[in-house]
């Protein structure tokens, strides 16, 4: 019990010591941090992607990303919440990935011209 304690008091100090530490740093330190842990989300990201889909998937997306980033961005968070579900058998292919993305999209309005 005493063992548990100490520990317990142990582990919450080096956390107060680490905050104190982080609040400590200057700012230029505290962004490069956050970009350290961005550049290390999206490689691991992308390593995921290059695991699921196919390379012309893969290429679909790349040249879809410059004209709409805010749908790859979905687009990949529901692709990376399949996978780590275990709900993806296969590698997903340019046709399924195509049938997402009409899924995903929101329906086109059609406008007419109507002459008087």
């Amino acid at each position: 019990m005493d063992n548990e304690l100490e520990e317990i008091r142990r582990r919450r100090l080096m956390q107060m010591q680490e905050q104190q530490s982080q609040a400590q740093m200057s700012p230029e330190q505290a962004a490069y941090q956050q970009e350290q842990a961005k550049a290390e989300m999206d490689a691991r990201k992308q390593e995921l992607l290059r695991k699921i889909l196919t390379p012309e998937a893969r290429e679909r997306l790349t040249t879809l990303r410059m004209s709409r980033p805010t749908l790859v961005e979905q687009l990949e968070i529901q692709l990376l919440s399949l996978a780590q579900s275990g709900r993806l058998q296969n590698m997903i292919d340019d046709e399924q990935l195509k049938q997402l993305l009409a899924q995903i999209q929101p329906p086109k309005r059609e406008t007419s011209i109507k002459r008087m």
